[in-house]
């Protein structure tokens, strides 16, 4: 079974497209991690595929302080620029959304929940829930009621995309600094 995204070959496209656009080294398990940030590769797919682009000269690798660490080559930075629009261009701008999210999020240790919690089946009325926590500590918490467990999914699902969005939104709506909101 191929992954979503396609063969093997737009997988390696679209890992040497994160990379180059990420700009920096990472360890393999971060490189993995943010891969699969969507559901458009497949594991073993991307663990094959990122051996033959390492095996291929597509990827760098060099070692500090007994890490490993991978960076797109000046190789595969062409063949990344050469075959994007092999990749829709939106799946692309998606992923490179999430892998950045993950990198900032990770760096400062963020963490990101989002439930629902059903309250009235007959009426569908649900509570939806997300938080963000830094290093044990909540920096976001917010609860609102819906009147549908669709609606409540869909909530759901854009906290998930866009935690980072959401919570700077709600920053600003809560510092005034939204007004044409009010207007």
């Amino acid at each position: 079974m191929s992954s979503p995204i396609g063969s093997k070959r737009t997988v390696k496209i679209f890992v040497l497209y994160l990379l180059e656009n990420i700009n920096y080294p990472l360890e393999y398990c971060t490189i993995n991690d943010i891969v699969m940030q969507t559901d458009y590769v497949m594991f073993l797919d991307f663990a094959e595929s990122f051996n033959e682009m390492v095996d291929g000269g597509l990827i760098d690798s060099f070692e500090e302080n007994g890490l490993t660490f991978y960076q797109v080559s000046e190789k595969g930075r062409i063949v990344a620029q050469a075959f994007k629009s092999d990749v829709l261009s939106s799946v692309l701008d998606s992923a490179m959304t999430a892998a950045l999210r993950y990198l900032d999020f990770t760096k400062r240790g963020i963490t990101t929940e989002c439930r629902i919690e059903r309250v009235d089946p007959k009426t569908g009325r649900c509570y939806v829930y997300c938080s963000l926590t830094e290093k044990k500590d909540v920096i976001f918490e917010a609860t609102i009621a819906v009147d549908s467990l669709d609606r409540a999914r869909r909530m759901k699902a854009n906290f998930d995309d866009r935690p980072e969005v959401i919570y700077r939104g709600f920053t600003a709506l809560m510092a005034g600094n939204v007004n044409f909101l009010f207007d």
